[in-house]
């Protein structure tokens, strides 16, 4: 009987930099049901369990596929209808794209680990945005480099800081993250601003990084590509079913490689690590082709639909004392601001506010902004009827936490 042995397996040390503060805090809001109390999840952008529901005829294409046996692997790259539909979109939008430039990934954010993977050495660094979504730093940590943030503003609508930007840049700078329709401001990028962030890319040899899952959720209508604006810059464009069609739990996603041959070799990089993950579920990629080429009557309703929730949000949380709220212009987050006293933090601010009321944000800091700003992401997807009794609770809230009132 070979010998007892006490000594804990150890954990690589990438692991202790990997940090998603979305997922992380429902720890506490478990605690917190646990002790009897509801909570409303107002931390994950996921439509379908607040009453969304997926459009049926991609629910059909699905479930056809299983039917009719297609369960089995697909090509690494994907299956080439789904990946010539999405093709064909981006041509219906202005921008013709090769299907063989495009790779079907398990969500976005697979195709973003991808391509961070495939690009980054050890000490380079990323210029990411601030707020930014926390997928990007947990991977720039776990691989070594270094995200470097550069800021938006909430005082001109949440848009990017240009020449904060322009001090960032070093040898070792390699990409540009841009997600717009952003997360988790709900900030949409006029077009000047657009065209400078791919100009200045282009200046600096960089990859632009288009985080574009949220383009048909603007409420004033869908974003054009970015790379529409230089079809010949190194852009490589992400999005997927999960948030305009209403399907995140299917992991259906894509990814589209800029024309220009400065991406070969980064496209032969990311084939490689795509046959390495053999390939994304493969009955939901027939849905994407119904997506892209199907009814998409849906999308105008939702977007009326996060309109109003957006004017709620926003207009209750600029009536509280001590708190601002930037109007989101699509997307469905908001990322408010309270005014800390001395000394406090906005987890202090989220984790009262969950204990004392169920409702559960996510703190600003999980986004890379400074823990005193006070910054905290709100998802408004829940009922009008419920965003007003939310929005009570944080009023009542906000009041006693600045008051001194609360632990």
């Amino acid at each position: 009987m070979a010998p007892e042995i006490s000594t804990p397996v150890p954990v690589a040390d990438r692991v202790s930099g990997f940090s998603y503060a979305i997922r992380n805090i429902v720890v506490e809001a478990r605690k917190v049901e646990a002790a009897g109390r509801r909570v409303d999840y107002l931390n994950i952008g996921d439509p379908i369990p607040f009453g969304f529901t997926t459009p049926p005829h991609m629910v059909e294409a699905v479930a056809r596929a299983m039917r009719e046996g297609d369960n089995g692997y697909t090509p690494s790259p994907g299956i080439l209808a789904a990946r010539q539909a999405v093709a064909d979109d981006f041509a219906a939008r202005g921008l013709p794209t090769d299907p063989d430039r495009v790779l079907l990934t398990s969500g976005t954010s697979e195709g973003i680990e991808l391509t961070l993977t495939a690009l980054l050495n050890a000490g380079d660094d990323v210029l990411v945005p601030t707020p930014t979504y926390p997928l990007y730093t947990a991977v720039i940590a776990k691989l070594g480099a270094v995200a470097s943030y550069y800021h938006t503003d909430p005082d001109r609508d949440w848009l990017p800081d240009l020449d904060h930007l322009a001090t960032l840049v070093t040898p070792r700078t390699r990409a540009l993250v841009v997600i717009d329709p952003n997360n988790p401001t709900g900030a949409v990028y006029p077009t000047e601003i657009r065209r400078a962030l791919v100009a200045f890319a282009e200046r600096h040899g960089l990859l632009l990084i288009a985080d574009e899952v949220y383009g048909d959720l603007a409420y004033d209508g869908p974003v054009e590509p970015l790379g529409l604006l230089d079809p010949d810059a190194a852009v490589i464009s992400y999005s997927s079913l999960s948030k305009a069609y209403l399907a995140p739990g299917w992991r259906a996603g894509w990814m589209a490689v800029g024309r220009t041959p400065r991406l070969d070799n980064l496209l032969t990089g990311l084939r490689k690590l795509a046959d390495g993950r053999l390939c994304s579920p493969g009955p939901m990629q027939h849905a994407i082709t119904a997506a892209l080429s199907g009814d998409r009557s849906h999308q105008a309703a939702f977007r009326t639909a996060l309109e109003e929730r957006a004017e709620i949000t926003t207009t209750r949380l600029n009536a509280i004392d001590g708190i601002r709220c930037v109007r989101p212009r699509g997307a469905f987050y908001a990322m408010p601001q309270v005014t800390l006293p001395p000394g406090r933090t906005d987890a202090d601010y989220v984790l009262g506010l969950l204990r004392s009321t169920g409702v559960l944000t996510v703190f600003g800091s999980g986004f890379g902004t400074v823990p005193e700003d006070g910054c905290f992401r709100v998802v408004f997807l829940a009922s009008p009827a419920d965003l007003h009794r939310i929005c009570d609770l944080v009023a009542q809230f906000t009041g006693e936490f600045l008051a001194g009132r609360t632990a």
